[in-house]
């Protein structure tokens, strides 16, 4: 009797199509798993006030910092870069900050909409918020830059309160449940809210042309940008917001939203507009300025943004 012939090729996709399915199905359960300790946090203490849910998960993150060994590694490994001599005692403290503040910003984008009533919580000042309501009153955009210190939110939330409603570009999650809570969270502070990339840059400038304001931060590493001083040492950082502003003659506002107090009030400050001169200049001087803000309190910034890989 002849045996069975077997079809290589169609053996081949039906493995290759389970092959298919167990990828998808382990990636969706750690997706599941990474997500589970902060759907814990934010559910177990869904019944306090705002400030305190706040408060609670930057004490755990500000936990997570300073005990957990991959994390005490990334961020010491960025901390010795600026600051070479600082002591193993001082980094642990200051991992703790910084932990704090990752926690209570991320609660407070994760709420964006809630975030928005507590605008008694912030005050404000700084030139550049009278130039961005000139550039309004000509039919203009205005192009706010800024970086990952304090609560950058904030500064959207003036906006806002003042009548200009300031959209801005993001990097998407590749964890769909923090994808959907980020995303949900930033829409909140104003819209549009464009992905990085060739369609979100288009989107982008028909937005600036048309007078819209976008809130882009600038201190994230771009592989394909220019090696540049940040925090004394060579960074790869993005030209385009500073070409955009030259391009469509718009000001490019630096402004923060510094944590002060007890965690949940905040100082936002528009600094004055960037002098236009060419891409390079106007994108350092940015640099500079973040620059500045982080040497003063190092503890509001996000040090885990691998700044300076590549440079």
């Amino acid at each position: 009797m002849q045996a069975p012939r077997i079809n290589p090729i169609g053996f081949g996709r039906e493995n290759g199509h389970i092959g298919r399915m167990v990828t998808r199905f382990v990636k969706s359960s750690w997706n599941h798993v990474r997500y589970l300790p902060l759907w814990s946090a934010l559910v177990s203490s869904r019944w306090r006030s705002f400030a305190r849910r706040s408060r609670a998960l930057g004490t755990a993150v500000g936990g997570l910092l300073r005990w957990f060994p991959i994390a005490q590694r990334r961020v010491d490994r960025e901390l010795l870069r600026v600051y070479p001599d600082m002591t193993r005692r001082d980094r642990a403290a200051l991992r703790r900050e910084i932990g704090r503040n990752m926690g209570q910003t991320l609660f407070e984008i994760y709420h964006g909409a809630e975030f928005r009533t507590r605008l008694d919580k912030i005050t404000f000042s700084g030139p550049g918020l009278a130039a961005l309501e000139e550039a309004r009153a000509a039919g203009k955009g205005g192009i706010i830059v800024s970086g990952h210190f304090g609560q950058w939110e904030a500064v959207r939330a003036v906006l806002s309160s003042h009548g200009m409603e300031s959209g801005a570009v993001y990097k998407p999650q590749t964890n769909p449940h923090y994808q959907r809570r980020l995303l949900a969270g930033i829409e909140a502070g104003g819209k549009p809210i464009l992905a990085t990339g060739r369609v979100g840059t288009k989107a982008l400038v028909r937005h600036l042309v048309d007078g819209g304001i976008i809130s882009i931060l600038l201190d994230e590493k771009y592989a394909e940008g220019v090696r540049m001083p940040f925090l004394g040492l060579p960074a790869m950082t993005s030209l385009s917001a500073a070409q955009l502003a030259l391009k469509y003659d718009l000001p490019m506002v630096p402004a923060y939203g510094t944590r002060v107090g007890d965690g949940s009030h905040f100082e936002v400050e528009f600094e004055a507009p960037i002098p236009h001169t060419d891409a390079l200049t106007m994108t350092q001087a940015f640099n500079d300025s973040l620059s500045a803000r982080i040497f003063a309190d190092p503890a509001q910034w996000y040090w885990l943004l691998r700044r300076w890989d590549g440079a």
